[in-house]
């Protein structure tokens, strides 16, 4: 398989709209997911969406494990291929009608070396499909949440800067996490 250029933040072609996935279980598209776990890998990411490797589509792989050195304190997020993923926001705590908002620092590896403080909704549910065209369905929370709001941002056209609402908790990584080394990019 290959490891895939990633758009830095600045390509106009990080600004558009990923179309849906049409067909399901075909040999471009095992390839394309192939291609996106090896680079994300390769770049020690928590995860990747298709339109940062410069395809349009909707199409957003993440997953971290314990030998991830960029997020050795995170949870554990299990390995996934999401397809024309919809998120719905969900109320954190039982009985809670309004979704709550959570900021934590975040990076991306279209913005390499920089870090930010990014709302997210707490919790959410996600759903669907892998590469196989079989059903996702999730409702999950915390950094889980957090990793597939970002990466699912990508399909339309956002970085996390234009989330952020304090541009005095942005900066670069080395600066804001010495102790932490060499980056902490999404």
């Amino acid at each position: 398989m290959t490891v895939r250029d990633i758009l830095k933040m600045g390509d106009p072609r990080l600004l558009r709209q990923a179309q849906a996935v049409t067909e399901f279980d075909s040999d471009a598209l095992h390839l394309l997911v192939s291609d996106m776990l090896d680079t994300m890998a390769a770049a020690s990411g928590a995860g990747l969406a298709a339109p940062q490797i410069g395809v349009d589509l909707q199409l957003v792989i993440f997953g971290t494990n314990e030998t991830n050195p960029r997020y050795p304190n995170a949870p554990l997020v299990p390995r996934t291929v999401l397809i024309n993923p919809v998120i719905t926001p969900l109320a954190s705590d039982e009985g809670g009608i309004t979704p709550v908002l959570e900021e934590d620092w975040e990076g991306c590896l279209s913005v390499p070396g920089l870090r930010g403080v990014v709302p997210r909704f707490a919790c959410i549910r996600y759903t669907g499909f892998d590469q196989y065209g079989d059903p996702v369905d999730r409702t999950v929370q915390g950094f889980h949440a957090r990793v597939v709001q970002h990466e699912c941002d990508h399909l339309i056209g956002r970085l996390y800067p234009t989330r952020m609402r304090d541009l005095t908790r942005f900066g670069y990584t080395e600066v804001l996490f010495p102790a932490q080394a060499p980056d902490q990019d999404e």
